[in-house]
């Protein structure tokens, strides 16, 4: 539950960012106007991530077991990818996400409605399916045919426009380039377990060989019903019996993605500090400004 919270959390923090970004612009600018059409581009986002959720959920039920894994193992390693993606590209380019943002939304106004629909919808859309696709990956990996994995979603979710609100009233101070850097790095360690169960899925789908090579089993030490047992596998999807492939894709995987991920992207002028994703991040003491 705890890592789809974190999902939740971290990928519609950076939704409600965005929309905190047009809609402060819009509110500063006196184009009030343009709010009806960019809150349609959000409604039409967050509908279409949801029935591609439900679509990834229902579809594959109508597989055969097979079939199943391979689809699973599939889009979790295409799932892993986009994620990895995203935590690196937001540590890279957030920066400069107000600027290209106001740019974006200075041409739609030019161009008219529809514009400022697709401009609304392209800013969040993505955010919404890879959240979709990501949360479909761990929920599978995890195997928890509870509600629980949803309700941990739908809590940061929550969460993440909670934040989003307070930071547009000026209600909350936060660190942002720390917590999306931490939060990043915890997506990291999530996504290394959704690898690793992704192959593991595309072995039993026959895809790949050595499904009965074990790297080791701790079954009786750390039984996968036991409540530290299933603790592990709900946050890092830790499997007791793993087998040698999935042991050395969560190794290649994590330790240098992780090394990366930390690695100094920057230093400022004279001083060795490291420059952060959000210069304005660390300080929203008012709404978001132009």
């Amino acid at each position: 539950m705890f890592s789809n919270y974190l999902i939740g959390l971290r990928e519609g923090l950076e939704a409600s960012l965005v929309v905190c970004i047009l809609i402060a612009y819009l509110v500063k600018t006196g184009r009030r106007d343009a709010l009806r059409p960019v809150w349609t581009g959000i409604a039409v986002a967050v509908l279409i991530a949801m029935g591609f959720g439900c679509a990834l959920e229902f579809g594959s039920q109508e597989l055969t077991f097979q079939a199943q894994e391979a689809l699973g193992g599939s889009l979790s390693v295409i799932a892993v990818g986009l994620v990895t993606w995203m935590v690196f590209w937001m540590r890279r380019t957030a920066r400069h996400l107000r600027t290209e943002l106001h740019g974006r939304l200075d041409a739609a106004l030019a161009m008219g409605t529809g514009a400022l629909v697709a401009t609304a919808f392209l800013a969040v859309g993505r955010e919404g399916l890879e959240t979709a696709l990501f949360v479909w990956a761990s929920v599978h990996a995890a195997g928890d045919g509870t509600p629980r994995p949803l309700i941990g979603v739908a809590l940061g979710l929550a969460t993440a426009v909670l934040l989003g609100w307070l930071f547009y009233r000026g209600a909350l101070r936060i660190n942002l380039a720390r917590f999306f850097t931490w939060t990043g790095g915890m997506l990291v360690v999530v996504a290394a377990g959704v690898l690793a169960y992704g192959f593991h899925d595309l072995q039993e789908a026959g895809w790949l060989p050595g499904l009965t090579d074990l790297a080791f089993d701790i079954s009786d030490t750390i039984p996968p019903d036991s409540w530290y047992g299933t603790l592990l596998k709900g946050v890092l999807n830790f499997q007791p019996d793993p087998t040698v492939l999935q042991v050395t894709v969560w190794l290649l995987y994590l330790v240098p993605t992780l090394a990366l991920f930390f690695a100094p992207v920057g230093f400022a002028s004279g001083k060795g500090k490291v420059t952060t994703p959000d210069e304005q991040g660390s300080r929203p003491s008012k709404a978001p400004q132009a």
